[in-house]
């Protein structure tokens, strides 16, 4: 198993991101084509869209020729965004095609209803995906996992053209399903979802997977290592970083200097076990100055408001314009990043480098031994998953260290999660197999 590059300094990155477009290989190489498979894609700025959009605009700038097959932007709310419909559409998207198709959506995507919207983009897509391969002739197919269903027409259509196949891992969408309780009771379709899920793995030709855990889970279904890269999500450290003054929520919001606000912004999930951060916010009801704000949409946002939302000291909001996400990010005293013990090490949350880069304190639910505390160590506060009554004392220490936090503890952790080395390994990858 390979990993990405090292990380290059905040310098290098702003540069990167603010010139994007300068890239040396296009003029020195011929053009090259990349087929890009995705249920989730941008302007989704929450999520797996969020890196697949990035990875996508990063190739066309490098001089490649992209296609993209997607579906109209609907995560994490499952609702259809503003400006797009449910239907067949075509478009040229700065120097991408974009070719989206529909799928089966309700805000409650509980039970099976979590295979129907993954099996119908699979129907819908894949005689447009299959087309478009064969048509474009393209160098590398990338699949995006979540929805491994659509793999196999890829995967057919990519052998007829001799076209590599390239998926890049973000969710274990089998064993999560299962663990966080959609499937719980089916055992039937639970062997059948292994097995399918061996039998299209086995026949990409490379595998890029998110975290270390994630790449032993899938040699663990008989890939072959040889195959398995690892390439963290990133954060871009250009449009994430501390603020030097006073972020401007704090004001609209009504927190003044002494309160201490905690934030949870993200999606709103099973995987993300956010009721048990609303039961510590439930035992410090009586703390008046700790307050907590939950930002984001889900399918379990209906139901935590429900039962929470007579709570005093929280507050439900939408997801913030991507373009004053980092001021929010700085708006807290206190990041949270909760997770469901059932759901450890099947997939590492891309939230985190977001919470990092804001330099504000940030606290983890994770076990001892897995791969989240292993890899953000000493540098957060950290205490088990599932236990609210743990996770509401860490909050109030934290409270009472706000004045001697020092932010560079995080500075070095963020570091190896900034967006130039990781995106340069994951075009590698897909050029190459060789990072």
């Amino acid at each position: 198993m390979t990993a990405a590059a090292q990380p290059l300094s905040d310098e290098c990155e702003q540069t990167f991101d603010a010139a994007p477009g300068l890239a040396t290989a296009a003029a020195t190489s011929p053009r090259k084509s990349v087929v890009v498979y995705a249920m989730n894609y941008a302007p989704e700025t929450a999520g797996v869209g969020k890196y697949t959009g990035e990875i996508a605009e990063y190739l066309a700038a490098e001089g490649m020729d992209v296609t993209v097959v997607t579906t109209p932007p609907h995560y994490p709310g499952w609702s259809v965004q503003a400006g797009y419909r449910n239907r067949y559409s075509s478009a040229t998207e700065g120097r991408i095609t974009v070719l989206r198709v529909p799928l089966v959506l309700r805000r409650r995507m509980r039970g099976i209803w979590r295979l129907l919207a993954p099996l119908s983009f699979a129907l819908t897509s894949a005689p447009v995906v299959f087309w478009q391969i064969l048509r474009r002739r393209p160098t590398t197919v990338f699949c995006v996992e979540p929805t491994l269903f659509a793999a196999p027409a890829a995967q057919l259509a990519a052998r007829l053209v001799g076209a590599r196949t390239v998926l890049h891992v973000h969710d274990m969408e089998v064993d999560a399903a299962f663990a966080v309780g959609h499937l719980s009771s089916k055992t039937w379709l639970k062997r059948l979802g292994h097995a399918f899920e061996r039998s299209v793995l086995g026949r990409f030709d490379q595998l890029v997977a998110i975290s270390n855990s994630m790449a032993e889970g899938l040699a663990l279904k008989d890939v072959p290592a040889a195959k398995i890269s690892v390439v963290r999500n990133w954060v871009d450290l250009a449009q994430f970083h501390p603020m030097e003054d006073v972020s401007p929520y704090r004001a609209e919001l009504g927190f003044g200097h002494e309160d201490f606000v905690v934030l949870y912004s993200g999606s709103i999930g099973a995987k993300q076990g956010l009721n048990v951060l609303l039961d510590a916010a439930e035992r410090l009801k009586d703390e008046r100055r700790i307050h907590f704000v939950i930002s984001g949409e889900g399918p379990q946002k209906p139901e935590l408001e429900a039962r929470y939302g007579h709570l005093e000291n929280l507050r439900f909001l939408a997801f913030q314009p991507y373009s004053r996400l980092n001021a929010f990010l700085n708006m807290p005293d206190l990041h949270v990043l909760p997770q469901d013990r059932s759901a450890a090490d099947l997939t590492l949350p891309s939230k985190l480098g977001g919470m990092l880069a804001s330099g504000k304190p940030v606290l983890v639910t994770a076990d001892e031994g897995t791969e989240l505390a292993q890899f953000v160590g000493s540098a957060v506060y950290l205490t088990p998953p599932n236990d609210p009554e743990n996770l509401a004392a860490c909050i109030f220490r934290a409270m009472s260290e706000r004045e001697t936090w020092q932010p560079q503890v995080q500075t070095v952790l963020v570091q190896n999660l900034s967006k130039r080395p990781a995106i340069i390994a994951i075009k590698q990858l897909i050029d190459s197999g060789e990072p």
